[in-house]
């Protein structure tokens, strides 16, 4: 089962992505909760793509029954309305803007308005770790522009997180931007899951992320998925969950 989170034209992308959720989530069985009170406060934020809204994800969070996360606070920010360049110019829901579709390997890249963006997810960043969760147990996780988003957010964030998690993703900066990355951002993990049918961003751009990482000093687990395009699988998010919870820290 596919939570298909682009259509076309491209300005209806997220229209698709709620009743899909929504679908999964009442299929769900709920678990016990036998471990809660070992873990700390967790903190999973989640970016999504071009054109869709932080309400329209929130069921994902219905979908990780583990009694691990039962103490995980999550958030769904929407994205600001924008001007988008591959869009001809249409103003949609957008993190930063994006010159073409598909995205390539070799995509321009508007690296001014990433790093205008990244500001904005490192205010939410701040305050919730200034409210008390420890670093280690905060997750950003993001789909194709989220994605990019959240490579971005993560490598330019002062403080080592618990991880990254880019879904379809692409790097939305130049190499250049290695030279950045603080010591305490280079030990937070990543992980990078991508179809390998995906048309909207390619999946040369995808694979692009782990030796970028690589040579930033940056772990990363790639994970392929044959004939899945440009959406999230439920496969995907079923493995995020395990991701996690290994990286989760407990209270004691």
């Amino acid at each position: 089962m596919k939570l298909m989170l682009f259509a076309k034209p491209l300005f209806l992308l997220g229209f698709a992505l709620s009743s899909t959720i929504l679908f999964l989530h009442f299929c769900q069985p709920n678990q016990p909760s036998s471990k809660a009170d070992l873990m700390a406060r967790s903190f999973v934020l989640w970016l999504h793509g071009l054109g869709d809204s932080g309400p329209a994800n929130e069921p994902i969070k219905t979908l990780f029954n583990s009694t691990e996360f039962r103490n995980t606070v999550w958030s769904f920010p929407s994205a600001p309305s924008n001007p988008v360049t591959c869009n001809y110019g249409a103003v949609m829901p957008s993190w930063f803007d994006i010159h073409e579709i598909p995205v390539t390997a070799d995509s321009p890249k508007d690296e001014s308005s990433v790093l205008k963006a990244v500001q904005d997810v490192h205010a939410m960043l701040d305050k919730e770790i200034a409210a008390g969760t420890d670093p280690n147990n905060v997750f950003v996780c993001g789909f194709s522009q989220g994605g990019a988003l959240t490579l971005a957010s993560v490598l330019m964030y002062p403080k080592t997180l618990g991880g990254g998690a880019v879904f379809s993703g692409w790097i939305p900066f130049n190499s250049s931007i290695i030279e950045r990355i603080s010591p305490n951002a280079k030990r937070t993990p990543f992980l990078w899951s991508h179809g390998m049918d995906d048309r909207t961003v390619l999946f040369e751009a995808g694979q692009a992320g782990p030796p970028f990482l690589e040579k930033a000093g940056v772990s990363c687990e790639f994970k392929a998925y044959p004939s899945l395009g440009h959406s999230i699988s439920s496969e995907e998010l079923r493995y995020l969950e395990s991701w996690i919870k290994t990286r989760l820290q407990s209270s004691s």
